[in-house]
C-alpha cells in the first residue's frame, strides 16, 4: 500500500450513523494503526475531518453523501465483471443485461443489481416478478444467472491480488460465520481463491471483496464481487480488512492510475435525506 503523504495530524476513518459489528471492530483496528475514528450522526462529514485526509467505511447511501466533501475515491468492481468470468470460475451461466430485458425472461433466474441494493437479490420465478418502471430504472444493468445452490460460502478481502483476510459466512444458505482457519474446507477455499485472484480477468480494482463458494455438486465457484468499503467483515482478520478498506475507500488523490476506472461517481447530494437503512 502506498505510504500516505505526511500530515500534521492523524488521518481519520469515517463511519456511518448506523453502527455495525464490523465497523466497531474496524474502528478498534484503526485506533491501533494510529488513525482517528469519527462517526457521523447527521449524514455529513464530522466536524474537524479534512477532505483528502480520510477513509470511509459505510454503506453506499452514506458513502455517496460524504464522498465529494471528503475527496475520497471509492473503488468498486466493474458491473459486468462476474458475467465476463469463464464458466470454469462461475460454475453457471451469468449474463449482464438491462433490467427491461431481464423482465422478459421466462423460467427461474437469480437476479441481482451489480452494486447498490436497488431491489432484492434472489431467485425470481419469472422475469415479470422483477421491479417495473415505477420502481427501478429499466436501463440499469443487472446480473442474471442460472440457479445454483451453494453449500458453503466464503468472503475474501483482496489487495493487489492477495487474500489479506477471509471468513466463512454461510452454510446451506444460512448465516454460519467462522474463521477460515477453523474450516475443514480451508485448503480448497484458499486454492480456489488463488485461482480467481490469478485469473487475469479485467474488471476488479486493486482492493476489493470477492465471495466464493462450494456448490451442491462439490464444485467451487465465484458468488460475486463487492466494494470493500461497504462489505461486512464477518470473522475476517480486522487488520487485513482495514488495509483493504483504506485502499478501497481512501483519498481520491492517491488512487492509482490502474484503479481510476473503478472509482464510483460522486453524486451531488441534497441534504435532508432519510437515515440509511442498510
Amino acid at each position: 500500500m502506498p505510504t500516505p503523504a505526511p500530515t500534521d495530524h492523524p488521518r481519520t476513518l469515517v463511519l456511518a450513523p448506523r453502527s455495525t459489528e464490523t465497523d466497531r471492530w474496524l474502528g478498534a483496528a484503526a485506533y491501533r494503526r494510529g488513525l482517528r475514528v469519527e462517526r457521523s450522526y447527521d449524514w455529513a462529514v464530522p466536524a474537524g475531518v479534512r477532505g483528502g485526509e480520510a477513509y470511509v467505511y459505510a454503506g453506499p447511501l452514506f458513502a455517496d453523501a460524504v464522498s465529494r466533501d471528503l475527496h475520497v475515491g471509492l473503488l468498486e468492481p466493474a458491473d459486468d465483471w462476474l458475467a465476463r468470468l469463464p464458466r470454469a470460475l462461475t460454475g453457471r451461466r451469468v449474463e449482464a443485461m438491462p433490467l427491461a430485458r431481464a423482465r422478459t425472461l421466462r423460467g427461474p433466474r437469480f437476479v441481482k443489481p451489480p452494486a447498490d441494493k436497488t431491489f432484492p437479490a434472489r431467485v425470481y420465478a419469472d422475469g415479470s416478478e422483477l421491479p417495473g418502471h415505477a420502481v427501478s430504472d429499466q436501463d440499469a444493468l443487472v446480473l442474471v444467472s442460472e440457479v445454483v445452490c451453494f453449500r458453503s460460502e466464503f468472503r475474501l478481502f483482496l489487495l493487489d491480488g492477495r487474500v489479506l483476510a477471509a471468513s466463512r459466512y454461510a452454510v446451506d444458505g444460512d448465516l454460519a460465520v467462522a474463521p477460515l482457519d477453523g474450516c475443514a474446507e480451508r485448503t480448497d477455499a484458499e486454492a480456489f481463491a488463488a485461482e480467481v485472484a490469478g485469473s487475469g480477468v479485467a474488471g476488479l480494482p486493486s482492493a476489493v471483496v470477492v465471495d466464493i463458494g462450494r456448490t451442491d455438486a462439490g464444485e467451487w465457484a465465484v458468488v460475486e464481487a463487492n466494494a470493500a468499503w461497504a462489505s461486512g467483515g464477518y470473522a475476517c482478520d480486522d487488520d487485513g480488512v482495514l488495509a483493504v478498506v483504506m485502499r478501497a475507500g481512501g483519498p481520491a488523490a492517491e488512487v492509482r492510475a490502474s484503479d481510476r476506472a473503478f472509482v464510483r461517481p460522486a453524486p451531488q447530494i441534497v441534504r435532508g435525506m432519510a437515515e440509511e437503512s442498510g
